[in-house]
């Protein structure tokens, strides 16, 4: 992965920013311009309510940008607690997880985050492994 600096750091989403958006205008833009122009005004503002529902259809993707900021948090919230815990910083080591493994840990208590992240290493278990492991599961209730 490229080095992020200031001159490379925004990031956009090509398919959905570059192609999506600029074709969805240019098709409904023309679907309303033939529309009030042509005979077959009922065909085209059918047309032009199927581009609609694609715009809005778009906008419905925003979740998925907002789920990959539930992960960053999630992800920050596990520093924090390993930091807290343990005095040292969990970037060291949390190379060494998959996603999937880390957005387990957030379910464990703090009295048993530390043995799972050691049984995880040392046994490279799986996300719902680690979970099935948990004693006092700690509920995430503001997980979109």
């Amino acid at each position: 992965m490229k080095a992020q600096s200031y001159n490379n750091h925004v990031r956009f989403y090509p398919p959905h920013h570059f192609i999506y958006y600029p074709v969805l205008i240019a098709f409904m833009s023309a679907s309303i311009y033939f529309m009030f122009t042509t005979a077959d005004k009922l065909l085209w503002g059918f047309i032009t309510v199927i581009f609609i529902f694609l715009f809005c259809l778009a906008f419905m993707l925003r979740q998925h940008y907002a789920l990959i900021l539930q992960n960053r948090i999630v992800k920050l919230e596990l520093r924090y607690r390993y930091f807290v815990l343990t005095g040292t910083r969990f970037e060291t080591i949390e190379y060494k997880f998959t996603d999937d493994q880390l957005f387990s840990l957030r379910f464990a208590p703090d009295s048993e985050f530390l043995t799972l992240i050691e049984q995880a290493l040392k046994e490279n278990l799986s996300g719902d492994a680690i979970k099935q492991k948990i004693k006092h599961w700690k509920g995430d209730y503001n997980r979109v």
